[in-house]
């Protein structure tokens, strides 16, 4: 039930920590933890999630083994979320179902293969990369069909292909298993089929890219750049790829609260004493200069009074001291040789 409000400044670090740490123990191989971590920090702003957690919780619940969670989540979130539309979820849950009909013996994968189908006609363009990032030769005719042809992958929009790249970089190895090749390699050749029969849902897939797409929000931007994941940030706009870019605070949200304003530090005359700078240096209020404050309170006057004297008086003292240093000659090479010469040159005199 604890909620942090991604707008103030000072609560954005706290975010950025628990990204960075997340992933550093994804890549040590601790996926379980990492999925902790990724329901810890989607519960502090489960509506706007900043950090787009949305976005990598399902590659660490599929690692992690925890098929059941993921497809929980899912049935959970679809109708407020509408979690279809991103290319992660629609292509995770499927192999979830899949996986976990695999863990458990059953064989039934209907479920899973109508999912799988959907996504590969919502999300056409995502095929031949995430083949050719796994390392797979698609037949023939897979990859001169025109659904999965290079036509398509030009007309996506570029948000689009940030959300796909996102997805092929981070989650291409969950799909490089022989038994998911194959289940994969079955439902492609499936949906080839409903797009040459003309089906209703490929023609209403097709409107749906044509509308959406055309944008990508900033919390997804800012995702974008953390996770540092080539296949995505090559599709990045130009306006956000050249910009400066704070390491401690990428890409703050417009409605940023500063909460706290560092107060303007009063600015004295430099002086040329050495020791003036030093105290400054502890006390930078302090200034001999200043006339002494009216004893207006019994205490508090005599306390900021008894202060000043202290200063001046040690100033005082520090001066004499730095006026009775004497710097002391240079010593001089050889001066023992010197003056031994000068000697023996006395003698001959």
């Amino acid at each position: 039930n604890c909620r942090l409000d991604f707008k103030l400044a000072e609560n954005r670090p706290f975010y950025l920590g628990l990204f960075k740490h997340l992933v550093n123990v994804g890549q040590r191989g601790c996926y379980r933890t990492a999925l902790e971590f990724c329901k810890l920090l989607l519960s502090f702003d489960p509506d706007n999630d900043p950090m787009c957690v949305l976005l990598m919780i399902d590659f660490y619940a599929l690692r992690a083994s925890e098929y059941s969670f993921l497809i929980r989540m899912f049935q959970e979130w679809e109708d407020h979320r509408n979690l279809s539309q991103l290319p992660n979820f629609a292509f995770s849950v499927p192999l979830a179902m899949f996986l976990q009909e695999e863990k458990n013996e059953s064989g039934d994968t209907t479920e899973a293969d109508e999912k799988l189908q959907q996504a590969l006609i919502m999300f056409p363009g995502l095929l031949m990369p995430l083949l050719d990032k796994c390392s797979i030769n698609p037949d023939s005719e897979v990859s001169s069909h025109a659904y999965f042809g290079d036509k398509m992958q030009y007309s996506q929009t570029a948000a689009l292909k940030q959300l796909i790249g996102l997805y092929i970089g981070r989650c291409h190895a969950c799909w490089k298993q022989p038994e998911v090749v194959q289940w994969l390699e079955r439902n492609v050749k499936e949906v080839m089929k409903r797009v040459d029969r003309k089906d209703s849902f490929v023609e209403e897939c097709s409107k749906k890219r044509q509308v959406r797409y055309q944008g990508t929000p900033r919390n997804i931007l800012r995702h974008i750049l953390i996770s540092e994941i080539k296949d995505a940030t090559t599709a990045l706009p130009p306006d956000v790829a050249n910009t400066t870019v704070l390491s401690y605070d990428p890409l703050p949200p417009l409605d940023s609260i500063a909460a706290y304003q560092r107060p303007d530090r009063q600015r004295t005359p430099q002086e040329g004493n050495t020791l003036a700078l030093f105290l400054r240096s502890l006390l930078p209020n302090f200034n001999p200069n200043d006339p002494p404050a009216r004893n207006e309170g019994a205490v508090g006057g005599e306390e900021g009074n008894n202060l000043r004297q202290g200063v001046n008086v040690l100033m005082e003292a520090m001066r004499d001291l730095l006026a009775n240093i004497r710097p002391m000659d240079p010593p001089v090479e050889n001066q023992g040789e010197e003056d031994q010469e000068e000697r023996e040159e006395g003698e001959w005199d």
